[in-house]
Protein backbone atom coordinates (compact mmCIF):
# COMPACT_ATOMS: atom_id res chain seq x y z
CA UNK A 1 0.00 0.00 0.00
CA UNK A 2 2.85 2.33 0.73
CA UNK A 3 4.27 2.08 -2.78
CA UNK A 4 0.66 2.63 -4.11
CA UNK A 5 0.54 5.63 -2.17
CA UNK A 6 4.00 6.59 -3.37
CA UNK A 7 3.64 6.36 -7.01
CA UNK A 8 0.35 8.37 -6.66
CA UNK A 9 1.86 11.08 -4.81
CA UNK A 10 4.29 11.17 -7.60
CA UNK A 11 1.71 11.08 -10.27
CA UNK A 12 0.06 14.31 -8.75
CA UNK A 13 3.40 16.07 -8.48
CA UNK A 14 4.15 15.08 -11.68
CA UNK A 15 0.93 16.39 -12.98
CA UNK A 16 0.69 19.60 -10.82
CA UNK A 17 4.02 21.48 -12.02
CA UNK A 18 3.80 23.77 -14.53
CA UNK A 19 0.49 24.96 -16.28
CA UNK A 20 -1.16 21.82 -17.50
CA UNK A 21 -4.24 24.21 -18.67
CA UNK A 22 -1.99 25.97 -21.33
CA UNK A 23 -0.88 22.02 -22.46
CA UNK A 24 -4.40 21.43 -22.33
CA UNK A 25 -4.97 24.43 -24.81
CA UNK A 26 -3.13 22.93 -27.56
CA UNK A 27 -5.42 19.51 -27.80
CA UNK A 28 -8.64 21.22 -26.69
CA UNK A 29 -10.26 20.22 -29.97
CA UNK A 30 -9.73 16.25 -29.74
CA UNK A 31 -11.74 16.12 -26.29
CA UNK A 32 -14.71 17.99 -28.70
CA UNK A 33 -14.13 15.44 -31.97
CA UNK A 34 -14.19 12.55 -29.37
CA UNK A 35 -17.55 14.08 -27.79
CA UNK A 36 -18.94 14.67 -30.91
CA UNK A 37 -18.02 10.89 -32.23
CA UNK A 38 -19.80 9.35 -29.05
CA UNK A 39 -22.80 11.30 -29.80
CA UNK A 40 -23.14 12.55 -26.33
CA UNK A 41 -27.00 12.80 -25.65
CA UNK A 42 -29.15 15.17 -22.70
CA UNK A 43 -29.02 13.39 -19.57
CA UNK A 44 -26.66 11.35 -20.15
CA UNK A 45 -24.38 10.77 -17.13
CA UNK A 46 -20.63 11.15 -18.64
CA UNK A 47 -17.24 10.33 -16.56
CA UNK A 48 -14.70 11.75 -17.65
CA UNK A 49 -11.20 9.76 -16.71
CA UNK A 50 -8.43 11.58 -15.78
CA UNK A 51 -10.18 14.70 -16.69
CA UNK A 52 -7.31 17.46 -16.47
CA UNK A 53 -8.85 20.57 -17.34
CA UNK A 54 -12.33 19.48 -18.98
CA UNK A 55 -11.40 19.18 -22.73
CA UNK A 56 -13.42 16.21 -22.81
CA UNK A 57 -16.06 16.86 -19.92
CA UNK A 58 -16.96 20.07 -20.73
CA UNK A 59 -18.13 19.72 -24.32
CA UNK A 60 -20.25 16.96 -22.89
CA UNK A 61 -21.93 18.90 -20.21
CA UNK A 62 -22.58 21.39 -23.45
CA UNK A 63 -23.82 18.56 -25.60
CA UNK A 64 -26.08 18.18 -21.94
CA UNK A 65 -24.73 15.40 -20.20
CA UNK A 66 -24.36 15.56 -16.91
CA UNK A 67 -20.94 15.44 -15.98
CA UNK A 68 -18.55 14.07 -13.53
CA UNK A 69 -14.58 14.48 -14.61
CA UNK A 70 -12.54 12.50 -12.05
CA UNK A 71 -8.32 12.92 -12.00
CA UNK A 72 -5.58 12.17 -9.64
CA UNK A 73 -4.68 15.84 -9.38
CA UNK A 74 -7.23 18.34 -7.74
CA UNK A 75 -4.23 21.43 -8.65
CA UNK A 76 -6.08 21.21 -11.95
CA UNK A 77 -9.86 21.54 -10.76
CA UNK A 78 -9.30 25.00 -10.26
CA UNK A 79 -8.76 26.32 -14.16
CA UNK A 80 -11.63 23.33 -14.80
CA UNK A 81 -13.68 25.14 -13.41
CA UNK A 82 -12.78 28.12 -14.81
CA UNK A 83 -13.64 26.66 -18.37
CA UNK A 84 -17.07 25.51 -17.12
CA UNK A 85 -18.03 28.84 -15.80
CA UNK A 86 -17.10 30.35 -19.33
CA UNK A 87 -18.83 27.83 -21.26
CA UNK A 88 -22.02 28.56 -18.87
CA UNK A 89 -22.16 24.57 -17.89
CA UNK A 90 -21.53 22.89 -14.88
CA UNK A 91 -19.56 19.26 -14.05
CA UNK A 92 -18.84 17.64 -11.44
CA UNK A 93 -14.91 17.55 -10.33
CA UNK A 94 -13.67 14.58 -8.16
CA UNK A 95 -10.26 14.06 -7.49
CA UNK A 96 -10.09 10.18 -7.54
CA UNK A 97 -7.82 7.76 -9.00
CA UNK A 98 -7.90 5.85 -12.82
CA UNK A 99 -7.16 2.67 -11.20
CA UNK A 100 -9.70 2.75 -8.55
CA UNK A 101 -12.96 4.80 -9.51
CA UNK A 102 -14.67 6.16 -6.99
CA UNK A 103 -17.90 5.15 -8.39
CA UNK A 104 -20.60 2.18 -8.56
CA UNK A 105 -20.79 -0.17 -10.83
CA UNK A 106 -22.48 0.54 -13.98
CA UNK A 107 -23.01 3.92 -13.23
CA UNK A 108 -22.59 5.96 -16.32
CA UNK A 109 -24.03 6.33 -20.11
CA UNK A 110 -20.87 7.23 -21.50
CA UNK A 111 -17.29 7.29 -20.27
CA UNK A 112 -14.47 9.42 -22.29
CA UNK A 113 -10.31 9.76 -21.74
CA UNK A 114 -8.47 12.15 -24.01
CA UNK A 115 -4.84 11.77 -23.06
CA UNK A 116 -5.71 11.16 -19.62
CA UNK A 117 -5.95 6.99 -18.81
CA UNK A 118 -2.99 6.12 -20.79
CA UNK A 119 -0.67 8.02 -18.32
CA UNK A 120 -2.07 5.46 -15.32
CA UNK A 121 0.41 3.05 -14.98
CA UNK A 122 -1.71 -0.01 -14.17
CA UNK A 123 -3.02 -0.73 -17.46
CA UNK A 124 -5.24 -3.32 -17.06
CA UNK A 125 -6.76 -2.03 -13.40
CA UNK A 126 -7.78 1.07 -15.34
CA UNK A 127 -9.03 -0.78 -18.19
CA UNK A 128 -11.01 -2.84 -15.93
CA UNK A 129 -12.43 -0.06 -13.88
CA UNK A 130 -13.43 1.84 -16.80
CA UNK A 131 -15.19 -1.22 -17.78
CA UNK A 132 -16.51 -1.86 -14.60
CA UNK A 133 -18.59 1.48 -14.18
CA UNK A 134 -19.65 1.53 -17.49
CA UNK A 135 -23.97 0.11 -17.62
CA UNK A 136 -24.43 -2.52 -20.36
CA UNK A 137 -25.28 -0.81 -23.67
CA UNK A 138 -22.64 2.36 -22.44
CA UNK A 139 -20.24 3.82 -24.34
CA UNK A 140 -16.48 4.87 -23.82
CA UNK A 141 -14.19 6.77 -25.79
CA UNK A 142 -10.78 7.05 -25.60
CA UNK A 143 -8.08 9.00 -27.23
CA UNK A 144 -4.39 8.06 -26.77
CA UNK A 145 -0.89 8.92 -28.30
CA UNK A 146 0.43 6.30 -30.70
CA UNK A 147 3.69 4.82 -30.50
CA UNK A 148 4.64 5.87 -33.57
CA UNK A 149 5.27 9.60 -35.24
CA UNK A 150 6.20 13.04 -32.80
CA UNK A 151 4.81 12.09 -29.82
CA UNK A 152 5.52 8.68 -29.45
CA UNK A 153 9.36 9.56 -30.12
CA UNK A 154 8.76 12.57 -27.80
CA UNK A 155 8.16 10.25 -24.56
CA UNK A 156 11.22 7.73 -25.81
CA UNK A 157 13.61 10.94 -26.32
CA UNK A 158 12.56 11.69 -22.46
CA UNK A 159 12.46 8.20 -21.30
CA UNK A 160 16.20 7.86 -22.97
CA UNK A 161 17.77 10.86 -20.40
CA UNK A 162 16.15 9.63 -16.95
CA UNK A 163 16.46 6.06 -14.93
CA UNK A 164 14.46 3.87 -15.54
CA UNK A 165 11.01 3.17 -14.43
CA UNK A 166 10.42 1.02 -12.08
CA UNK A 167 9.50 -2.92 -13.07
CA UNK A 168 6.89 -4.11 -13.85
CA UNK A 169 6.43 -0.94 -16.42
CA UNK A 170 4.42 -0.87 -19.58
CA UNK A 171 4.52 2.33 -21.77
CA UNK A 172 1.18 4.58 -22.07
CA UNK A 173 1.39 4.40 -25.81
CA UNK A 174 0.43 0.52 -25.59
CA UNK A 175 -3.35 2.88 -25.54
CA UNK A 176 -2.05 4.02 -29.07
CA UNK A 177 -2.09 0.53 -30.45
CA UNK A 178 -4.78 -1.20 -32.15
CA UNK A 179 -3.90 -4.46 -30.76
CA UNK A 180 -2.29 -3.71 -27.11
CA UNK A 181 -5.90 -1.85 -26.18
CA UNK A 182 -8.13 -4.39 -27.55
CA UNK A 183 -6.17 -6.85 -25.16
CA UNK A 184 -6.79 -4.44 -22.57
CA UNK A 185 -10.72 -3.77 -22.99
CA UNK A 186 -11.87 -6.39 -24.91
CA UNK A 187 -12.01 -9.52 -22.01
CA UNK A 188 -14.54 -6.71 -20.38
CA UNK A 189 -16.84 -7.40 -22.57
CA UNK A 190 -16.36 -4.16 -25.02
CA UNK A 191 -16.57 -4.34 -28.58
CA UNK A 192 -14.45 -1.71 -29.99
CA UNK A 193 -14.06 0.44 -33.24
CA UNK A 194 -10.62 2.38 -34.08
CA UNK A 195 -9.45 5.09 -35.88
CA UNK A 196 -6.09 7.11 -35.80
CA UNK A 197 -6.60 10.64 -35.82
CA UNK A 198 -3.91 14.07 -35.82
CA UNK A 199 -4.09 16.99 -33.93
CA UNK A 200 -1.84 19.50 -35.82
CA UNK A 201 0.91 21.72 -33.65
CA UNK A 202 2.21 25.30 -34.75
CA UNK A 203 4.51 26.93 -32.71
CA UNK A 204 7.62 29.68 -34.00
CA UNK A 205 10.05 27.36 -33.63
CA UNK A 206 11.40 24.29 -32.34
CA UNK A 207 13.58 26.16 -29.49
CA UNK A 208 10.09 28.28 -28.73
CA UNK A 209 8.17 24.84 -28.32
CA UNK A 210 10.82 23.44 -26.07
CA UNK A 211 10.78 26.49 -24.38
CA UNK A 212 7.21 26.50 -23.19
CA UNK A 213 7.03 22.77 -22.51
CA UNK A 214 10.11 23.03 -19.65
CA UNK A 215 8.28 25.97 -17.87
CA UNK A 216 4.38 24.49 -18.16
CA UNK A 217 4.28 20.95 -19.78
CA UNK A 218 4.85 18.58 -16.36
CA UNK A 219 6.68 15.65 -17.36
CA UNK A 220 9.50 17.64 -19.04
CA UNK A 221 9.24 20.78 -16.16
CA UNK A 222 10.51 17.41 -13.69
CA UNK A 223 13.03 16.30 -15.98
CA UNK A 224 14.51 19.20 -15.90
CA UNK A 225 14.44 19.75 -12.12
CA UNK A 226 15.86 16.34 -11.55
CA UNK A 227 18.79 16.71 -14.42
CA UNK A 228 19.85 20.04 -14.12
CA UNK A 229 21.36 19.77 -11.18
CA UNK A 230 23.57 17.01 -12.42
CA UNK A 231 24.68 18.98 -15.57
CA UNK A 232 22.07 16.77 -17.88
CA UNK A 233 19.61 19.16 -18.94
CA UNK A 234 20.97 20.96 -21.97
CA UNK A 235 21.99 17.03 -23.33
CA UNK A 236 18.23 16.49 -22.94
CA UNK A 237 16.79 19.93 -24.17
CA UNK A 238 18.57 20.29 -27.34
CA UNK A 239 17.87 16.21 -28.41
CA UNK A 240 14.19 17.80 -28.03
CA UNK A 241 14.93 20.93 -30.16
CA UNK A 242 16.45 18.34 -33.08
CA UNK A 243 13.86 15.86 -32.59
CA UNK A 244 10.83 18.59 -33.64
CA UNK A 245 13.28 19.92 -36.05
CA UNK A 246 13.11 16.58 -37.61
CA UNK A 247 9.46 16.21 -37.78
CA UNK A 248 8.95 20.08 -38.72
CA UNK A 249 6.46 19.97 -41.75
CA UNK A 250 6.09 23.84 -41.89
CA UNK A 251 6.92 25.26 -45.11
CA UNK A 252 6.58 29.34 -43.75
CA UNK A 253 9.47 28.83 -41.82
CA UNK A 254 7.79 27.92 -38.60
CA UNK A 255 7.49 24.74 -36.69
CA UNK A 256 4.58 22.59 -37.43
CA UNK A 257 4.12 19.18 -36.85
CA UNK A 258 1.10 16.05 -36.09
CA UNK A 259 0.67 14.21 -33.36
CA UNK A 260 -1.00 11.01 -34.07
CA UNK A 261 -3.44 9.41 -31.90
CA UNK A 262 -5.89 6.22 -31.89
CA UNK A 263 -9.57 6.94 -31.60
CA UNK A 264 -10.96 3.86 -29.38
CA UNK A 265 -15.15 3.86 -29.47
CA UNK A 266 -16.58 0.84 -27.43
CA UNK A 267 -19.95 -0.10 -26.54
CA UNK A 268 -20.34 -2.74 -23.32
CA UNK A 269 -22.59 -5.85 -24.00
Amino acid sequence: MQEVAERRREARALWAAGDYDVIAELIWDVGERLVRRLGVRPGERVLDVACGTGNAAIPAAQAGGIVTGVDLTPELFGPALRRAAAAGVEVDWVEGDAESLPFADGSFDVVTSTFGCMFAPGQEQTAAEIARVMRPGARAGIASWTPEGTVGDFFRVIGGHLPPPPEPFSPPTLWGSEPDVRALLEPHGLALECEREEVVFRFESADGLVSLYEHKFGPVLMARRLLEPEGRWAALRQDLVELFERHNTAADGGMEYGGGYLVVSGRKG
